[in-house]
C-alpha cells in the first residue's frame, strides 16, 4: 500500500513539475514577444517605420492566435505599410478589418488609410475610406480633419453641394478656416451663386496662397454681372503679374468686355491671346473674334474665324453664317457666300436673319449657279415660303430665266403654261425652239419636230427662221429628204438672218438631192454652198468631194476631176478618196495613162489609205486594157502579196488566170483557177474559175484530170446544180422583193437545209442573217452570220463581221466580240468598218480591264486621217481612263486636257472633273475649285461628275483652310445624293478626317458625329 501511494505521489509530483516547466517556458516566450512588441512600438513612435514593421511582423508570426498582442501587432504592421506608402498598404488594412472586425482600432485604420491616399493626392480614393469612418468615436480635431479632407474629396469628384456643406462647417476654424473659405467660395462660383462666392472670397482676397485665383474669380464674377468697364480696368492690372494659365482667361474676359461694349478694335488683341480650354477654342470664341474683324471691314480675317464654326446649329452659328455670307460677297466669292446663306436660311433661331439669308441664297443661286439644287427650284421655294416678301416679283421674273440657264427648257414651258399671259405665250414659243434643238442634239428627231412646229409661230423673225431651219434639218435626219429640201428652199427665199447657223442650208439641200440621186440639183446646191465665205474647213472639203461625186454620177468626168483635184492637191480630209476618184474618172474617159498615174499616187502618197488595194486592182485591170500584160501581172502580184485580206483577191486571181490563158500559159492559168476554187469556194469567182479551168483542161486534152479535180470540189454538184440554182433564185427573189420577213426567212431556211453545201450557201446564210438582224431577232442571226465568216473571205464577210460584232457588243459579250472585231479590223475595206472595229476594240478591252490594249487601239483610231469629233474624243477618253487606271497620271492628265478642248456633254464634264482632280493633287486648290465651278455651271445635268467634283471641292476648301466650306460641301453631298454610294463613302471619309483634325483645336466639334 505504501509503495502504491509512493508511486502515485511520484507521478503527481512529476506532472506538477512538468507543468511548472512548461509554464515557465511560456512566460519566458511571452516576455520575449512583449519585449519585441514594445521595441517595435518605440520604433513606430520614433517614425522608424521600416524597422518597426519588420519587428511587428515577427510578433504577428510568433504571438498566439487570438491574443491581443497579435491583434495589435497586425494593426501596427498595416499602419507601417501606410506610413511607408507601400503598394499593398490598403489591402493589409482591409485584411486586418476582416480578421479582427471587433477591434477598437478598426475606425482608426479606416481613417489612416484615407489619409494615406489623401497624402498621395488620390482624394477620390481617400473619400471611399473616409466614408467608412464612424465619426462618433473620433476626437474633435480628427472630426475637423475628416470634414476638411472629405470636403476636398467631394470637390474632386464633382459632388459640389455636398462638398460645400462640409467646408461650411470649417470656415471659421483657426486651422482650416482660410482653406475652407476658399473652397466654399470657389464652389459657390462654380455653382453660379455669384453673390455668396463674391462675399466669401473677398474676405480672404489678400491670402497669399489663393490671391491669384481669387482675384481671377472675382474678375469673372464682375464679368458675369455685366461690369465690363471694371473688368477691363482690373483685368489690365492683373494681366502682367498673373500666372501663365490665368493670363489666357484674363485676356478672354478683357476681350469679351470690350466686345460687349462694342469696342471691337480694342477687343481683338485680347481675344486673340486667349488659348482656350485645354488648348481648344469653341464656336463662340471664333464667332466673337470673327465679328470683331467683321465690324472693322477686315473681311479676310473675319472669314478665317467664322469659317471655323462647324458642327452646331444655334443662334451663334446662324449669326455667324449670315455674316460669313456677307464677308464672302465683300471679297467677291459668290459661290462661298451662297453656301453660307443657305446654312443661315435653314436655321429658325432668328426669323429675320432666316428670311434675309433665304433671299440672298435665292439671288446668288441665280447669279452664280447652285451645285446642290436646281436654281429654278430654289427660286420657287422662296416664292412659296415667303409669298408676302417685297422681293416676290423680282424673284418671280428670274424663274423662267433660271430654267433656260439650266437648259431645262421643258421645265420652263411647264412653268409658263401655269401662268398664261400674252407675254408668257411668246416665251413659250421661244423656249420651244430651244427644247427642240436640245432634243435634236440628243438624236430624238421625232420628239423634236413638234417643238419646231410650235416655234415657227413666233412673230420674231429670228426665232421663226431658226425654227424653219432646224425643222428641215430634223426632216433630213429622219431621211425625209424631199421634205427637208422643200423646207430649206422656202427658207432660202425669205431668209433675212446672216447668222452662221444658216450657212449650211445649201449644204443640206445638196446632200438631200444626192441621197435622192438627183445629181444635177445636188451639184447646183453644193456650188451655192461653196461660194459662202468662212466655211469650216472640213465641211468645205466634204462639200467639194460630194460635188465631185455628183459630177461623177452624172458622167461629167472632167468637172468631177476638177473638184476632186482641189481636195487632193491640198491634202484635205479624204484626199486619198479624191485621188482615187480622179483615176476612176480618167478611166471612164479612156485616158488610161492618166488613170494609172493618178491611181499610183493613191499607193505612193497615202501611207494609211484603205484604198491601196482598190487602186492596185484598177491599175492591173487598166494594164490589161492597154495590153501591157507584164505590168498587169506585177500589179496583181503586188496586190496578192501586200494585201492578203483584200476583197479583190478572188477577182485578181481569176483575172490573172484569164490573162495567162489568153497568153497561152495554160499551166499558170490553171494554177490561178485552182487557187480561186480552193480559197474562195462557193463564191461567184470560184464557179467562174471552175468553168474557165474546164476550158484549159479541154485545150490540154486532159478531161480525166478535170473530172478528178471536180470530184474534190464539195461546192460543185453537177447533177444538183440546176436544182440548187433554181431553189436559191426563188429565195433570193423573195429577199430582194418581198416585205414579208417570215416568208423570206422560211424560203432561205428551206434552201440552207436542202443544200447545206450549196453553190449559194454563203449568200443564203448572209441573207438569212440580215433579215433576222433587221427584224431585231439577234440571237437567231448569230448562227448564219457565223456560217458566212467561217468560210473563206467573200463579198459578205465584212458586213457579217460588222453586224455580228454589233450583236455581241450590245449584249456586252466581249469575249465573243473581241475576236470578231479583230478580224473586222484586218479584213475590212470600208473605212467606217475599220473605225468601227478599232473604236469598239478599244472600248471592249477597256471594259475587260486590258488597259494597255485599250490604249493601243485608241491611238490607232487617232491616227486615222479624218474621224468624227465624237469618236476622236472617245479615243482620247479611253486613253485617259486607261492611263488613270494604270496609274500613268501624266498621260491621263495630258489626254483629259485635250478632251476638255473639244468635248461636249458628259465627256466634257468628266474631263473637267479630272482637271480639278489633278490640280487638287498638285495643291493648286484655287484653280481646282474654278474647274469644279465651271463643271457645275455648264454641265450640271451630268450629276455623277458634278457630285464627284463636289468632293474635290470639299478637299480644296480644306486645303485653303476654309473649314466651314469644306464641311458644308461634304455634308450636302451626303445629304442630297444618296444614289451615288461610292461618292457618299468618299465624302464620309473626308468629312470624318476633317472633324477629327478640327476637334483637336475646337471644343464644339464632335469627331464621332455622323
Amino acid at each position: 500500500m505504501k509503495n502504491l501511494i509512493s508511486k502515485k505521489h511520484l507521478l503527481t509530483t512529476f506532472a506538477f513539475l512538468m507543468s511548472l516547466v512548461m509554464f515557465s517556458q511560456q512566460t519566458i516566450a511571452d516576455t520575449s514577444i512583449l519585449k519585441n512588441y514594445n521595441d517595435a512600438l518605440k520604433l513606430y513612435n520614433s517614425k522608424a517605420y521600416a524597422a518597426a514593421q519588420k519587428t511587428f511582423n515577427s510578433v504577428v508570426n510568433e504571438a498566439n492566435i487570438g491574443s491581443n498582442l497579435k491583434t495589435d501587432a497586425t494593426y501596427f504592421e498595416a499602419m507601417c505599410a501606410i506610413k511607408l506608402n507601400q503598394i499593398d498598404a490598403d489591402k493589409k488594412v482591409l485584411s486586418f478589418v476582416e480578421e479582427y472586425p471587433n477591434s477598437n482600432k478598426k475606425n482608426v485604420a479606416f481613417f489612416n488609410v484615407g489619409n494615406y491616399y489623401f497624402a498621395n493626392k488620390k482624394a477620390s480614393y481617400a473619400l471611399k475610406w473616409y466614408q467608412k469612418v464612424d465619426t462618433k468615436i473620433l476626437s474633435r480635431e480628427d472630426k475637423k480633419e475628416l470634414d476638411f479632407k472629405m470636403g476636398y474629396g467631394l470637390l474632386t469628384t464633382n459632388n459640389l453641394q455636398l462638398s460645400k456643406d462640409r467646408f461650411l462647417l470649417l470656415i471659421n476654424d483657426p486651422k482650416y478656416g482660410n482653406d475652407s473659405r476658399y473652397y466654399y467660395g470657389y464652389i459657390a462660383y462654380k455653382l453660379e451663386d455669384y453673390g455668396i462666392a463674391e462675399s466669401t472670397l473677398k474676405k480672404i482676397a489678400d491670402n497669399a496662397t489663393y490671391k491669384a485665383e481669387i482675384t481671377y474669380y472675382l474678375l469673372d464674377i464682375s464679368f458675369k454681372a455685366g461690369k465690363f468697364e471694371r473688368c477691363i480696368e482690373v483685368g489690365k492690372k492683373l494681366l502682367p503679374d498673373a500666372k501663365r494659365d490665368l493670363q489666357s482667361e484674363i485676356s478672354k474676359i478683357i476681350g469679351e468686355s470690350y466686345f460687349n461694349l462694342e469696342k471691337y478694335v480694342e477687343s481683338i488683341p485680347y481675344l486673340k491671346d486667349y488659348r482656350g480650354k485645354k488648348g481648344k477654342w469653341n464656336n463662340t470664341d471664333y464667332y466673337q473674334l470673327g465679328y470683331a474683324y467683321y465690324k472693322q471691314n477686315d473681311f479676310e480675317n473675319a472669314i478665317n474665324n467664322f469659317n471655323k464654326i462647324i458642327d452646331q446649329k444655334n443662334n451663334v452659328s446662324q449669326n455667324a453664317y449670315s455674316h460669313l455670307g456677307e464677308c464672302y460677297l465683300k471679297v467677291d466669292k459668290k459661290n462661298e457666300a451662297l453656301n453660307a446663306f443657305k446654312s443661315a436660311s435653314e436655321m429658325s433661331f432668328d426669323a429675320n436673319i432666316q428670311q434675309d439669308a433665304a433671299l440672298n441664297y435665292a439671288k446668288l443661286s441665280y447669279e452664280a449657279g447652285n451645285p446642290f439644287e436646281p436654281v429654278s427650284q430654289v427660286l420657287q421655294n422662296y416664292l412659296k415660303k415667303y409669298p408676302k416678301s417685297k422681293a416676290y416679283q423680282e424673284i418671280n421674273k428670274l424663274v423662267v430665266s433660271s430654267f433656260i440657264n439650266e437648259q431645262n427648257y421643258q421645265g420652263a414651258v411647264d412653268f409658263l403654261l401655269k401662268k398664261k399671259s400674252d407675254e408668257n405665250t411668246a416665251l413659250i414659243i421661244e423656249v420651244s425652239l430651244y427644247r427642240g434643238i436640245q432634243l435634236f442634239n440628243e438624236g430624238k428627231y421625232k420628239e423634236a419636230l413638234p417643238f419646231f412646229s410650235q416655234s415657227k409661230k413666233s412673230s420674231t423673225i429670228e426665232i421663226k427662221e431658226r425654227a424653219q431651219f432646224w425643222e428641215a434639218e430634223t426632216e433630213y435626219r429622219l431621211e425625209n429628204y424631199q421634205d427637208a429640201i422643200n423646207k430649206l428652199e422656202i427658207l432660202n427665199k425669205t431668209l433675212t438672218s446672216i447668222d452662221s447657223e444658216f450657212k449650211l442650208t445649201n449644204y443640206t439641200i445638196g446632200y438631200g438631192y444626192f441621197k435622192l440621186k438627183e445629181y444635177e440639183k445636188s451639184i447646183g446646191a453644193f456650188k451655192k454652198f461653196l461660194v459662202i465665205d468662212s466655211i469650216e474647213t472640213d465641211t468645205k472639203y466634204d462639200a467639194i468631194i460630194r460635188l465631185g461625186d455628183g459630177y461623177f454620177a452624172s458622167r461629167n468626168y472632167t468637172e468631177a476631176v476638177n473638184s476632186y483635184k482641189i481636195v487632193a492637191d491640198e491634202f484635205g480630209p479624204n484626199s486619198d478618196y479624191a485621188q482615187y476618184q480622179i483615176g476612176m474618172s480618167y478611166g471612164f474617159t479612156d485616158n488610161d495613162e492618166a488613170k494609172i498615174t493618178a491611181l499610183k499616187k493613191v499607193i505612193n502618197d497615202y501611207q494609211n489609205s484603205n484604198l491601196k488595194d482598190d487602186a492596185l486592182y484598177q491599175i492591173a485591170n487598166t494594164y490589161i486594157k492597154v495590153k501591157d500584160h507584164k505590168n498587169a501581172h506585177v500589179a496583181y502580184d503586188r496586190l496578192l502579196e501586200k494585201y492578203p485580206n483584200s476583197t479583190f483577191l478572188s477577182r485578181a486571181l481569176l483575172r490573172q488566170g484569164l490573162l495567162y490563158y489568153n497568153d497561152n500559159m495554160n499551166q499558170q492559168a490553171l494554177k490561178k483557177y485552182k487557187e480561186v476554187a480552193a480559197r474562195f469556194s462557193n463564191s461567184p469567182e470560184a464557179l467562174e474559175a471552175v468553168a474557165n479551168a474546164r476550158n484549159v483542161y479541154i485545150d490540154l486534152g486532159n478531161l480525166e484530170d478535170y473530172i478528178s479535180w471536180m470530184g474534190t470540189l464539195k461546192f460543185i454538184n453537177v447533177s444538183n446544180s440546176d436544182i440548187d440554182n433554181t431553189s436559191f433564185a426563188v429565195a433570193e427573189k423573195k429577199y430582194l422583193a418581198s416585205k414579208n420577213n417570215n416568208e423570206i426567212i422560211k424560203s432561205l431556211i428551206d434552201y440552207t437545209r436542202k443544200f447545206p453545201e450549196g453553190i449559194h450557201k454563203i449568200k443564203a446564210n448572209y441573207y438569212l442573217a440580215d433579215v433576222y438582224f433587221k427584224n431585231k431577232e439577234y440571237q437567231s442571226a448569230i448562227t448564219p452570220f457565223k456560217n458566212v465568216i467561217n468560210e473563206d473571205r467573200n463579198d459578205f464577210s465584212e458586213e457579217s463581221l460588222s453586224k455580228l460584232s454589233q450583236i455581241y457588243l450590245q449584249e456586252a459579250n466581249y469575249s465573243e466580240a473581241l475576236p470578231i472585231l479583230d478580224r473586222l479590223e484586218l479584213e475590212a475595206n470600208n473605212t467606217e468598218n475599220i473605225l468601227f472595229a478599232q473604236s469598239n476594240l478599244m472600248k471592249a478591252y477597256f471594259e475587260t480591264e486590258a488597259y494597255d490594249f485599250a490604249e493601243e487601239y485608241a491611238r490607232k483610231v487617232l491616227q486615222q486621217e479624218k474621224i468624227d469629233t465624237n469618236l476622236e474624243n472617245d479615243a482620247r477618253i479611253l486613253i485617259a481612263r486607261s492611263s488613270f487606271k494604270s496609274e500613268d497620271f501624266r498621260t491621263a492628265e495630258e489626254f483629259y486636257n485635250e478632251i476638255e478642248k473639244t468635248a461636249s456633254g458628259e465627256l466634257k464634264a468628266e474631263a473637267l472633273y479630272y482637271n480639278a482632280y489633278f490640280k487638287n493633287q498638285q495643291k493648286d486648290y484655287e484653280a481646282s475649285n474654278k474647274m469644279v465651278q465651271k463643271l457645275i455651271a455648264g454641265y450640271s445635268n451630268y450629276k455623277y461628275w458634278g457630285v464627284k467634283s463636289y468632293v474635290i471641292m470639299g478637299k480644296n476648301y480644306y486645303g485653303l483652310k476654309d473649314v466651314y466650306q469644306a464641311t458644308f460641301v461634304l455634308e450636302n453631298v451626303i445629304k442630297n445624293f444618296e444614289e451615288f454610294d461610292d461618292i457618299i463613302q468618299e465624302a464620309y471619309e473626308e468629312l470624318n478626317t476633317i472633324r477629327e483634325n478640327e476637334a483637336k483645336t475646337n471644343n464644339s466639334v464632335n469627331p464621332e458625329k455622323q
